[in-house]
């Protein structure tokens, strides 16, 4: 089979399958596994619009069997319409599949509708069983406390993150303050981050992994009481890999509940997260900073 992926998580699924040789195109978004790199990338960009279209000659040419888009109307890299329209012109009998999951569980089920569609049914239930037994071991790890968490997935704009973002902060053990289950990561501001007062605060940007995450936020303008966060004063204030473990909706979510796990208790999970997914953030001497001159920008 010939399968050309239109968004990371199912170029990421198509791979844990192992159906990586099956790949035959990809979006330039699409970097993980790092065996991808030479996959040809059939996305280029508008100069009427911002963002990329499809390379439909190019598309035609690798004449796949299967295309899998994203069917979310949250960032799509590639407009569904386009999609459909430049599929449907080609002289190809081509299966169109859109992922949409809104939830850890829809990520979850994604597995086993790509396993459905490539003949790798098998291989699905097996990596489900597996994501199911690390996500239990996780969800049985921790007592009754529940820690209080902000997760912000941009910075300019500021936005809490939303969609499956905080129930994964419930299947690590704490409770997302400001982001909401199944919807869209919604504005907020530093004055409505320092009102709920969290315990763990963390950087989780969707187009950053965690030292990008660092580097942002040392372009970003702050409030003068920054630091005087009491997550940020007691060293509870983290930049992790929000482009891999967060924002895509693929089986690479589950490392990232780990992540979570290990920041809200790190005395039951530490080392439970992937290596280098997540650091500490300091103060970032703001007292001292010509940051502190006025409030942060606000969306």
């Amino acid at each position: 089979m010939r399968i050309v992926s239109l968004t990371p998580s199912a170029t990421e699924i198509v791979h844990a399958l192992g159906l990586g040789d099956d790949l035959v195109g990809r979006t330039h978004a699409c970097d993980f596994p790092t065996e991808v790199a030479d996959v040809p990338i059939v996305t280029v960009s508008d100069p009427d619009q911002p963002g990329r279209t499809l390379d439909a000659a190019l598309l035609a040419k690798l004449e796949p069997d299967l295309v899998l888009t994203d069917g979310s109307e949250d960032h799509p890299l590639v407009d569904y319409g386009e999609v459909s329209s430049v599929v449907g012109g080609l002289d190809r009998d081509i299966t169109l599949v859109a992922l949409a999951p809104h939830t850890v569980e829809g990520i979850l089920n994604s597995v086993p509708t790509v396993g459905a569609y490539t003949a790798a049914a098998f291989e699905a239930v097996g990596l489900i069983e597996m994501l199911r037994e690390r996500l239990a071991t996780i969800d049985t790890g921790f007592g009754p406390e529940t820690r209080r968490v902000v997760i912000i997935d941009s910075l300019d704009p500021l936005r809490a993150a939303g969609r499956w973002v905080p129930e994964m902060v419930r299947h690590a053990g704490g409770w997302e303050l400001l982001g909401r289950e199944g919807e869209p990561s919604s504005a907020t501001s530093w004055d409505q981050v320092r009102e709920v007062d969290p315990q763990v605060l963390v950087l989780a940007l969707r187009d950053a992994d965690a030292a990008g995450a660092e580097a942002a936020l040392e372009q970003q303008p702050l409030p003068a009481w920054f630091d005087e966060l009491p997550a940020v004063r007691d060293g509870e204030f983290f930049a992790v890999d929000g482009r891999g473990l967060f924002s895509r909706p693929s089986p690479r979510v589950v490392e990232g509940i780990a992540v979570l796990a290990e920041l809200c208790y790190p005395e039951i999970f530490a080392g439970a997260g992937p290596v280098e997914a997540w650091r500490p953030l300091a103060p970032v001497g703001i007292a001292g900073d010509s940051r502190a001159d006025g409030p942060a920008s606000h969306p």
